[in-house]
């Protein structure tokens, strides 16, 4: 199947948005989503993006059942690791169910790569749940390692309640 990936622009954020909750949904996680449309579309694509991100379209005659032609989305931002340096943070790769298997992931997360190489970026790092053995395969069969068996890291969250709380009591 015929596909390409650019860079995702304004225009792109509501198949963006829908592609995002359909992942939520698909994770059974959309009750986790109070960002909203207007919120996340600031912090892509404002005055200070927050984040970069890749669309993945297909041809008109290669539209999803629902009529959608842009099909995927790679979301991610820079970091730091004080032990190897620049990093990229992966936060979304998303292909729509009925466009897997036909290289678009492997096509996001390669130009999530490519960029992070450019940008002298030693790591790429993302999360995946427990339970998703499918992306941890496909992950794993690009190279990534799973840290948390090999090494013991564990992530650790503050949300907005210990957040507030840490925020409030800060010196």
């Amino acid at each position: 199947m015929n596909f390409t990936i650019r860079p995702a622009t304004k225009a792109d954020s509501n198949d963006m948005w829908r592609m995002i909750k359909e992942l939520a949904i698909h994770e059974k996680k959309l009750d986790k989503v109070t960002l909203s449309y207007e919120e996340f579309e600031m912090d892509g694509f404002g005055q200070k993006p927050s984040f970069e991100s890749f669309v993945a379209k297909v041809p008109e005659e290669n539209k999803s059942k629902e009529g959608f032609t842009t099909v995927g989305v790679a979301l991610y931002f820079y970091t730091y690791n004080s032990w190897k340096g620049r990093a990229v943070y992966l936060d979304v790769l998303y292909v729509m169910t009925e466009f897997r298997g036909f290289g678009i992931g492997k096509g996001l997360l390669s130009r999530v790569a490519k960029v992070a190489r450019e940008k002298s970026c030693q790591i790429m790092e993302l999360n995946v749940l427990g339970h998703n053995s499918q992306s941890r395969g496909f992950y794993a069969a690009h190279g990534a390692q799973d840290i948390t068996v090999r090494e013991g890291w564990h992530t650790q969250r503050f949300e907005e309640e210990s957040l507030n709380k840490l925020a409030h009591n800060a010196p």
